[in-house]
């Protein structure tokens, strides 16, 4: 058995082992989500925590870990006589993000269900967890089922199976704690709240502190028996304050004041629902037992709500997660206390255990100043008001440093709610949001012969192959007999997600700041629709001479909104530069994921220019995506009295539909919904 890293080895890190050991204090706070770069110890954290964890005396025997002092009366394995026990350290449990739904839950054996009327179960993760802890490296690559199934059980405390009538349940109450890197993607808001705490690392830019991580690393690499053995007390000194800490949980007294700021505090934050305020409570009195005392004071709130608030006041996907120090200072003070002093962040409670780097105060990362001046290019100037529009340059002196014809980004409009582009015919692409596919959940349209592992049963398909067999059987009672080659799996359509490459026009025909803002606020509202959809999402921005790939196809829309953000504009209209690089992404992302369909949006007032013969090389790049029949779109921003039609030419060349920047909106009245036809709506 390999030995693990000692957690009070970790440097650093003092927000996460704080909370991981909150949680190990009173599993009730709801978990940990740890957010942050590679490499920056938060698998190596949280697999150090389970050797720190009390043993448990669990009934011998028993495959759910039942408490033998209260077994579960609904235990599978059950009814559980009083005796024999058997005690064992507290597991960690990882899942896969690769995990089916009957191996997270377990599984029935429909056939002897069937046939016998037996509940044969076969126990999944969630049972082996109980009692331990669940982790879930990259918990926002999980699917989406999976993650409510699993949140679901950490809050009841309780897994249900069901098929076909059969159910069964079992107990299952773990530490929660998921791992993810934000460069590859969000969870869901409405996930996100589910986690109790959260907290954000990065590694050290201390000269000092990278040593120590490196010199660390490399002795328990060398010999990591003896690595251990040098931390074995420090270990011992935090398993005991954790047993302590449990143990005079019950008695921490949580007053009317303190529950005035917490209230005050997710009301200032203007954080959804009760959720919060609930979690910041168990999370000030398990930061009262583990400071030794049975008062929850201002800087146990103000604890909490650093770690219990910061994911919850994202108001859109892509505001970054933090929390505004100053302004929690202020209302905590306002209602009856807080930090007075000059320095809030030396206020936290401070480990003094074993080690040098134990786990004491820090907290949430600042909020970005929304009132921090921009490079003034997001605002229509006075200068500008009424200035014909210069089709390369954009019409504006250059600042200096910027290429020739290059123009300085413009902020994004506001964002709105999109129509929904959707790719036609059925799919077998990942769980998602936007097109019609052949999914494990959904609405059922059919039976077939299993493929390996029964999951979902078709039952009226299912007795059909059974029915005609019953006499040759011997069948001489009620019950219908039943084979393995009856069983029929149930056939279901649902909704995928699909790869949204984004192919963005940033020439000078573009760069009119007005219109330009427009551009940008209309992509980002389909950023927001993507990330609803669970897409994945690629940029190709095309300007100058050339195309650039600014993201390459990632679950993070995040990432995507900043390039957008950032993009400048100007120079001549490489259309067909543009088309022949979104056209290399998709077959690089075919060979990576066969099963993902794409769907192409090309933005862009359909010139062409710059280079031999432009819009006949436009044209012969666009048949590329015809004749392999990639849905696409082309997003029509082309503005004035005068219109040339050429974004609907280049959509008909495409095999794909145009759409205006108003019709891309969800309350116009062009309609409801529009999927990607074969043949433009508007051709020239």
């Amino acid at each position: 058995m390999s030995t693990a890293f000692p957690f009070t080895a970790v440097v650093g890190q003092d927000d996460l082992r704080l909370a991981l050991l909150l949680n190990a204090v009173s599993p009730a706070v709801g978990g940990v989500l740890v957010r942050g770069e590679k490499g920056t110890a938060k698998s190596t954290a949280v697999r150090a925590l389970s050797a720190l964890l009390p043993a448990v005396d669990v009934v011998a025997g028993c495959r759910f870990s039942c408490d033998p002092d209260a077994p579960d009366p609904g235990c599978p394995d059950g009814p559980h006589e009083p005796g024999a026990f058997e005690t064992r350290p507290a597991r960690m449990v990882e899942l896969p993000v690769g995990a089916s739904e009957d191996r997270l839950v377990g599984a029935l054996d429909i056939e002897r269900a069937l046939a016998e009327g037996v509940k044969a179960f076969e126990p999944g993760l969630l049972a082996d967890a109980h009692r331990g802890i669940l982790y879930v490296d990259e918990v926002n690559l999980l699917h989406d089922h999976l993650v409510d199934l699993l949140l679901d059980a950490a809050a009841m405390g309780a897994s249900y199976v069901e098929r076909e009538g059969v159910s069964v349940r079992h107990a299952a109450r773990f530490l929660l704690v998921g791992t993810m890197n934000p460069e590859e993607g969000e969870l869901r808001p409405q996930l996100l709240d589910r986690f109790g705490l959260t907290v954000e690392v990065a590694a050290s830019r201390e000269p000092e502190q990278r040593v120590e991580v490196v010199r660390r690393r490399l002795a328990y690499d060398d010999d990591p028996a003896a690595f251990a053995a040098r931390w074995a007390d420090d270990e011992a000194g935090v398993r005991a304050r954790i047993v302590a800490a449990r143990e005079l949980l019950a008695q921490v007294r949580l007053g009317d004041g303190a529950l005035t700021q917490i209230a005050a505090t997710c009301a200032a934050f203007e954080v959804d629902g009760m959720r919060a305020d609930i979690v910041m409570a168990r999370t000030a009195t398990a930061l009262a037992a583990w400071a030794g005392r049975t008062d929850v004071l201002a800087e146990d709130v103000r604890q909490a709500a650093l770690l219990a608030l910061p994911h919850r006041r994202r108001r859109n996907p892509f505001d970054a997660p933090g929390l505004d120090e100053d302004k929690l200072d202020d209302t905590l003070r306002e209602f009856g206390g807080g930090p007075e002093d000059d320095d809030p962040h030396d206020d936290g409670p401070h480990d003094d255990g074993p080690g040098t780097d134990g786990p004491g105060g820090g907290g949430g990362q600042p909020a970005p100043d929304d009132g921090a001046p921009q490079d003034g290019s997001g605002a229509l100037r006075d200068e500008d008001a009424g200035r014909p529009e210069d089709e390369e340059s954009g019409g504006r002196p250059q600042p200096s440093g910027a290429g020739a014809g290059e123009q300085s980004a413009v902020r994004a409009a506001e964002p709105f709610r999109t129509k929904v582009l959707s790719v036609p015919g059925l799919g077998e692409g990942a769980a998602g949001r936007r097109s019609r596919a052949r999914t494990e959940h959904g609405r059922t349209t059919g039976a077939r012969r299993p493929r390996g592992t029964l999951t979902k049963l078709h039952l009226a398909a299912t007795v059909r192959a059974a029915a005609p067999h019953q006499r040759a059987r011997g069948r001489s009672g009620p019950g219908l007999v039943v084979r393995r080659d009856d069983l029929r799996q149930a056939t279901r359509e649902g909704r995928e997600g699909n790869l949204v490459l984004f192919v963005v026009d940033a020439s000078g025909s573009m760069a009119a700041r007005q219109r330009m803002s427009a551009v940008k606020g209309a992509v980002l509202s389909l950023l927001l629709d993507a990330y609803q959809r669970r897409d994945k999402v690629g940029l190709v921005t095309f300007r100058g001479t050339a195309a650039d790939l600014a993201l390459p196809p990632t679950s993070s829309v995040d990432a995507a909104a900043v390039r957008l953000e950032s993009l400048p504009t100007g120079g001549r209209t490489p259309l067909a530069a543009g088309l022949l690089r979104a056209h290399d992404v998709l077959r690089v992302e075919r060979l990576r994921d066969p099963a993902r369909r794409a769907l192409v949006v090309v933005v862009t007032d359909g010139r062409a220019t710059g280079g031999p013969e432009p819009v006949a090389l436009a044209e012969r790049a666009a048949r590329l995506f015809a004749a392999e029949g990639t849905a696409c779109v082309v997003v029509d921003c082309e503005s004035g009295p005068v219109r040339l039609g050429l974004a609907g030419r280049l959509a008909g060349e495409l095999g794909g539909t145009a759409v205006t920047l108003d019709e891309l909106r969800a309350d116009s009245i062009a309609g409801l919904v529009r999927d990607v036809q074969g043949t433009s709506r508007r051709a020239a």
